[in-house]
């Protein structure tokens, strides 16, 4: 069973609770990195690093980490070596189409084409539902083994 790890801050941590077992629903284990209970005026640093540092050290593991923005969670998670944070705060309203002539949405197309492994949400942008569905998207989107996108991948 595929392995998550989730954290959030004060201003995500209700989201947290309500998307674990959303994710177990997936069938993939879920590791809580906390904050385990909520603390107004947390600092998110604390919080994050610790998760993304458990998803660079589990080859094949995934990551969602969650605060107001979701902007500084991708900064502290993407700071730590072999974790690629992908920030989610809302659908955009247009798809990619890429140079095979895909259609792809923008958490499909990170997951594709750059393999990231941790979903950073805004949760001061986005509703419950919202947040689960781009949960469910990325982790049921497999990244490409086009050669461009494996070479690409390699260089960062």
């Amino acid at each position: 069973m595929p392995k998550v790890y989730i954290a959030a801050d004060h201003a995500g941590f209700t989201l947290k609770e309500a998307l674990i077992p959303f994710i177990e629903s997936l069938s993939f284990e879920v590791e809580d990195c906390g904050a385990q209970e909520y603390i107004e005026g947390d600092d998110y640093p604390d919080i994050i690093a610790p998760c993304a540092r458990k998803v660079a050290a589990d080859q094949g593991s995934m990551g969602i980490v969650i605060g107001a923005s979701g902007q500084g969670e991708a900064m502290v998670a993407n700071r730590v070596s072999g974790v690629r944070a992908a920030v989610y705060y809302g659908n955009p309203s247009t798809t990619q189409q890429d140079a095979a002539g895909k259609d792809l949405s923008l958490l499909q197309s990170t997951r594709e084409h750059n393999d990231a492994n941790t979903l950073s949400l805004g949760a001061r942008f986005i509703t419950e539902e919202e947040a689960k569905e781009a949960v469910r998207t990325f982790l049921m989107t497999p990244p490409s083994s086009d050669e461009r996108h494996v070479r690409r991948r390699g260089k960062f």
